[in-house]
Formats: structure tokens, C-alpha cells, sequence
């Protein structure tokens, strides 16, 4: 489970914009030794995440290869 301090989780999880929170944060911060990050989010919220350049670049690299 992600940890957010600031925020309740459950009601993150019903609006879109919430999801995305859970998303940068889960990127920022790392997940539980169980959890994945979903690769399909990150691909649908690509733009709308918020990137330092070196992250970035790792990203496209380990998600596109380019």
C-alpha cells in the first residue's frame, strides 16, 4: 500500500484525479514489497505526471526503450 499521509485514500481512489495522487506518489516515494505499479496508468498519465528530467529519462528509457 502507498503511503499518503495527507490524504485519505479511499475517497483518492474514486475520482480520477485522485488515482493519479496515488500514481506520482507510488513513482516518488516507491511501493511494498508486493506492489507493482501499473504500467498502463503510467502510459495514460504520462503527460499529466509531474517529472523531474532524470526520472523522466529513466522511465522512457526502462518503459519505451528510447
Amino acid at each position: 500500500m502507498v503511503f499518503i499521509w495527507d490524504f485519505d485514500i479511499k475517497k483518492l481512489r474514486k475520482t480520477e484525479e485522485g488515482r493519479r495522487i496515488i500514481l506520482q506518489r507510488q513513482i516518488d516515494y516507491g511501493v511494498d514489497k508486493y506492489e507493482k505499479i501499473d504500467l498502463a496508468e503510467v502510459k495514460k498519465n504520462w503527460d499529466k505526471l509531474h517529472w523531474t528530467p532524470r526520472r523522466k529519462k529513466l522511465f522512457q528509457l526502462l518503459i519505451w526503450g528510447k
